[in-house]
C-alpha cells in the first residue's frame, strides 16, 4: 500500500493543487474533532506529535510514542475510523529536547527517539538535526553536519520500521521531512519586526547536501522517502502578532521548488493565517500546513465563552469557574509559560489567558482543569444556554446551532471552537 502522502505528491506532480493540514496536538478534544472530520470528509487526517511532547522519557504529556499511537487508535476505533485513514507523524525529531547535552548523548537519545516513533507505527518523520548541542562550535551549524546527523537518524528510523514490518506486514513505509528554518514548536518567543524568507539557494543547498551525504552513507535510495523540506515562507506568530503569508515575498523560493518535483514545502507555524493566505500557500507549493497552538487556542476561546455564559446563568456556588481553575494551574507550575511570556504582572496575566502562542495548552489537560471543564459542561446542560446569549458570546457557533449543523450542547460548542480553525485548513487544501 502506498503512503497517502506519496499519493498526494503524485497528484501534485500531475498538476493537481492539493495539500494536507497537519494537526499538532495531544489534546483529546482536538484529536476527537480531527477524527470526526475523517468520517465527515472521507479524507485521511494527519496528526503530529512533537519531540518535546512525546518521547522515550514521556515528554510533557507523559507519553512514549507507543502510548500516543495507542491513544489515537483507541479513539479512532471507538469512533469507527479506519486505521488506514490516520497518518501519525513525529515533528522536530532530533536533539530538540537534549540541546544541553554533548553530541554523543544528544544523538544517542535522538536515535532512540526516531526508532521508537517508527517502530510504534508513525509514518511521517521530520528529521530535524538543526539544533546545536552543548559541544558544537560557535556559529551556525553547517548543512553538512545537519545532513550527516539526519542520515544517522534516517537509518534508526528505517530500523524501527523494519522491526514493525516483521510483526505487522501491512505496515506502511514512512516518509520523511528534512530541513528546519523555524523557531521551536509553539511560535516565536520574542517580538519580531520582520521575517526572512528562506533563500532559494539555501533550499537548494539543503536538498543537494542531503543527497550527497545520503549517498556517502550508503542510503542514496533513502532520498526517495523524502517528500518535503521545511522552509520559512514568511509566516509566524508571537503573543500578539501574526505574520501573514505574502506571495510576492516568497515568489523566488516557491519558483525554486519547480526544479524538485519530488518534494513539496512543509510550512510550520501556519497558525492564525487567513483562509486565503493558507490557500495561497498550498497553491505555491507549501502543501503541508502545520497547525498546533491555534487549535487549543480555539478550544480555550470556546471554553472561556462558555464560562462567561455560566457566570450569567448558574448560581455562583455551583459554578465550575473554569477560567480561575486554569489560571491557578498555570500559576502553580509556571515552567511551561514563564520563559515565553514577558512584561509586568498585568501583561503576564493577559498573556496566560489570551496569547496566540497558547501556553495554556500545557495545562488544559491536567486533571483539575479537565474536572472543571466537565463541570462547566454539566452546568450548562442543566442551565440551558439561551440562543440570544449564545449569539453574544459565540456568534459563529450560534449560526451552526440555528441551522441545525451542531446541537446546542456545551461540549459540542467547545469542539466547534476547534473546528472554526480546522475549517480554514480544510478550505485551503480543497476539502470543503
Amino acid at each position: 500500500m502506498k503512503h497517502p502522502l506519496q499519493e498526494m505528491m503524485e497528484r501534485r506532480r500531475n498538476g493537481e493543487i492539493c495539500g494536507i493540514p497537519s494537526y499538532c496536538s495531544a489534546n483529546e478534544l482536538v484529536l476527537e474533532q480531527a477524527l470526526r472530520r475523517v468520517k465527515e470528509l472521507n479524507a485521511p487526517t494527519l496528526i503530529e506529535a512533537t519531540a518535546n511532547q512525546v518521547n522515550q522519557f514521556g515528554g510533557y504529556t507523559g507519553m512514549v510514542p507507543q502510548d500516543f499511537y495507542n491513544m489515537v487508535m483507541a479513539m479512532a476505533e471507538k469512533m469507527g475510523v479506519a486505521e488506514n485513514m490516520i497518518i501519525l507523524a513525529g515533528d522536530h525529531l532530533g536533539p530538540l529536547t537534549w540541546q544541553n547535552l554533548p553530541e554523543k548523548e544528544a544523538m544517542d537519545n535522538s536515535i532512540e527517539l526516531v526508532y521508537q516513533y517508527t517502530k510504534a507505527g508513525f509514518t511521517k518523520i521530520h528529521l530535524d538535526t538543526s539544533m546545536k548541542v552543548a559541544d558544537d562550535p560557535e556559529g551556525l551549524l553547517s548543512t553538512e553536519t545537519i545532513a550527516r546527523r539526519g542520515a544517522i537518524l534516517y537509518k534508526a528510523a528505517i530500523k524501527g520500521y523494519e522491526e514493525l514490518k516483521a510483526v505487522k506486514p501491512e505496515a506502511i513505509r514512512p516518509v520523511f521531512i528534512i530541513g528546519s528554518e523555524v523557531p521551536i514548536p509553539g511560535g516565536a518567543q520574542e517580538e519580531e519586526d520582520s521575517l526572512a524568507v528562506t533563500s532559494p539557494d539555501a533550499f537548494k543547498d539543503t536538498v543537494a547536501t542531503y543527497k550527497r551525504v545520503f549517498a556517502q552513507e550508503g542510503i542514496a535510495d533513502g532520498m526517495n522517502d523524502v517528500i518535503a523540506v521545511v522552509v520559512q515562507p514568511g509566516v509566524e506568530f508571537g503573543d500578539e502578532q501574526v505574520f501573514l503569508y505574502d506571495h510576492d515575498a516568497a515568489i523566488n523560493l516557491c519558483a525554486a521548488l519547480k526544479e524538485f518535483p519530488e518534494v513539496c514545502f512543509e510550512g510550520h507555524s501556519s497558525d492564525y493565517q487567513s483562509p486565503e493566505c493558507l490557500k495561497n500557500m498550498v497553491q505555491d507549493g507549501i502543501a503541508i500546513l502545520k497547525v498546533g497552538p491555534a487549535l487549543t487556542y480555539g478550544l480555550r476561546e470556546a471554553l472561556f465563552a462558555l464560562s462567561f455564559m455560566e457566570k450569567e446563568l448558574v448560581p455562583e456556588e455551583k459554578q465550575a469557574k473554569f477560567i480561575e481553575t486554569l489560571e491557578a494551574a498555570m500559576l502553580a507550575n509556571p515552567s511551561n509559560w514563564q520563559k515565553h511570556y514577558h512584561g509586568d504582572d498585568k501583561q503576564l496575566a493577559l498573556a496566560r489567558k489570551y496569547s496566540f502562542s497558547d501556553r495554556a495548552r500545557y495545562y488544559i489537560g491536567q486533571p483539575e482543569v479537565v474536572e472543571s471543564m466537565n463541570k462547566l459542561f454539566d452546568n450548562l446542560r442543566e442551565y440551558r444556554i439561551p440562543m440570544n446569549m449564545l449569539h453574544q458570546y459565540m456568534p459563529i457557533s450560534y449560526a451552526k446551532v440555528r441551522d441545525g449543523i451542531i446541537p446546542l450542547d456545551p461540549r459540542e460548542l467547545a469542539l466547534d471552537g476547534v473546528q472554526i480553525f480546522m475549517a480554514d485548513y480544510e478550505y485551503a487544501v480543497g476539502l470543503i
